[in-house]
C-alpha cells in the first residue's frame, strides 16, 4: 500500500479525536497510525482482538477500525461484543470483499465498511463522514407524530420508550423523517446518510431499513412509518415532521 498525504481530505478532526485499530496486520497498523496521525487523529493499534477489547475498555476511543479476519475470533464477534455496551462508531475492513460479510457487519451494528485493498485517502474520507454525523448543525429535536429524534444526544424515542439505534440506524431514520412524504431512492439515501457515493444496488440500505423497522415494530406489509416503493426506494409516512 502506497501512502501519500499530499492529496485527499484536508479537513482536520476535532482535537483529541481517538481511533482504535484492531487488525492483525502489524505493518498496515503502523502505516495507518502514521498516515492518520498526519490528519490530526490520535491512533492506537492492536493486533489481537483480545488486546483490542482491553484497549477499548481501558480508554474508549471515538471510532474503531475493525478488521473482519482476526486470529482466534473474527471481527464480527468483536463487533457484537462492542455493540453490546457501546454505540462508538465502527468501520469494518474486509479482505475477502464478500457482500455477505458486509451485510452481517451492518446487521451487527457497524457504521461503515471498506474492502481491502483500499486507498488510505478513502479511509480518511469515511472516518470523517462517520464523525460528522455527530457534529452536524441541525435542529436539536425533530418530531414525527410520537417519534422523537434528538440530534444533540443522538437519542430516539417512540411513544415515550427509548429506541436503541446504532449511529447508522439513527442517521437513516433521521434522513427519512426529514424528507417525510418524499420517495428517496437508495443511492440518495446512501449519499445522504454516508456522505459517500456507494453502489445504488448495494443491499446495505435494505439491511439498515429492515433493522430500523424492527425497532419501530413496523410491518413492511402494512407500514405505519417506512413504506417501500418497489423498484425505487423508501418513503417515511409516519407522523408529521416538525
Amino acid at each position: 500500500m502506497t501512502i501519500d498525504s499530499s492529496s485527499g481530505p484536508k479537513a482536520r478532526p476535532p482535537a483529541g479525536t481517538r481511533i482504535l485499530i484492531v487488525d492483525d496486520d502489524e505493518r498496515l497498523n503502523a502505516l495507518l497510525t502514521d498516515y492518520l496521525g498526519r490528519f490530526g487523529f490520535s491512533v492506537r493499534a492492536a493486533a489481537h482482538p483480545r488486546d483490542g477489547l482491553r484497549a477499548f475498555v481501558a480508554d474508549p476511543p471515538d471510532l474503531v477500525i475493525l478488521d473482519i479476519m482476526l486470529p482466534e475470533t473474527d471481527g464480527l464477534a468483536v463487533c457484537r461484543q462492542l455493540r453490546a455496551s457501546s454505540r462508538t462508531p465502527i468501520i469494518m475492513l474486509t479482505a475477502r470483499g464478500d457482500v455477505a460479510d458486509r451485510i452481517v457487519g451492518l446487521e451487527l451494528g457497524a457504521d461503515d465498511y471498506l474492502p481491502k485493498p483500499f486507498e488510505p485517502r478513502e479511509l480518511v474520507a469515511r472516518i470523517q463522514a462517520v464523525l460528522r454525523r455527530g457534529e452536524r448543525d441541525e435542529a436539536e429535536i425533530v418530531r414525527a407524530g410520537t417519534l422523537e429524534l434528538n440530534w444533540t444526544t443522538r437519542a430516539a424515542h417512540l411513544d415515550g420508550r427509548a429506541l436503541e439505534l446504532t449511529t447508522a440506524e439513527f442517521e437513516l431514520l433521521g434522513y427519512l423523517v426529514r424528507n417525510r412524504g418524499r420517495v428517496m431512492s437508495r443511492d440518495r439515501i446512501m449519499d445522504g446518510t454516508r456522505g459517500i457515493d456507494w453502489d445504488a444496488y448495494d443491499r446495505s440500505i435494505d439491511v439498515l431499513v429492515s433493522r430500523v423497522r424492527q425497532k419501530l415494530d413496523d410491518d413492511p406489509k402494512q407500514p405505519r412509518y417506512i413504506r417501500t416503493v418497489r423498484g425505487i426506494g423508501y418513503s417515511f409516512i409516519g407522523g408529521r415532521a416538525e
